[in-house]
């Protein structure tokens, strides 16, 4: 558009803005800029020897696989944060994770899976090794209000989370075979209700 054309333009909707007659819309309020609280996020290392033998190697391996889809998993679906310390060790004969953000992994290669990872995972987050635990968890059945109404938006009103031995089912992925795409994010959104509860 020309400037000798721009300006009939403008003069042509000046005049008919102001007929008798026609409503002046107030110009749209500019939306208000609002401070988003960035995400926390769960992150981790793995604890290397400096010359690792065959056996440490294929193990870092298939940990590296499971930690990273379990933990980008955890940051897709939640906004928890963690940050986790993993190391190999053969003497831990499946996995163990600890509040203090460490997690083992043992030398049987059947628990080098994202399924475990995302368990242990929780595991340093709370899930049967914190105080909020014991007060939510502790009677058998969790009491939180937060994962108890999740749980019941998934598998319908009846529905509750049990507790024992530091593990909650359903969801808990306490076996490889509970293990799905939806279970896996059933899970990690179950853990951050927990964590809204009190966790």
């Amino acid at each position: 558009m020309n400037r000798r054309t721009g300006a009939v333009a403008a003069a042509l909707a000046a005049l008919l803005l102001s007929a008798p007659g026609v409503a002046h819309a107030a110009p749209p309020a500019a939306p208000a800029l609002q401070e988003r609280v960035a995400a926390a996020t769960v992150t981790w290392t793995l604890e290397r020897a400096s010359n690792p033998t065959a056996d440490q190697q294929s193990a870092y391996t298939q940990i590296t696989s499971a930690m990273n889809a379990a933990v980008n998993r955890y940051n897709n679906v939640s906004d928890l944060g963690k940050s986790v310390t993993v190391r190999y060790d053969p003497s831990v004969p499946t996995a163990d994770g600890n509040i203090n953000g460490t997690i083992r992994f043992g030398s049987d290669r059947a628990y080098m899976t994202e399924r475990t990872a995302l368990h242990e995972i929780a595991h340093t987050i709370g899930v049967g090794t914190s105080a909020g635990w014991s007060r939510l968890g502790g009677s058998g059945t969790w009491t939180g209000t937060q994962a108890t109404a999740l749980v019941r938006q998934f598998d319908g009103s009846s529905a509750k989370l049990s507790t024992g031995g530091g593990h909650f089912w359903p969801y808990g992925l306490n076996y490889e075979n509970e293990f799905s795409g939806t279970a896996a994010d059933r899970h990690v959104r179950i853990v951050e209700a927990m964590v809204r509860d009190g966790l």
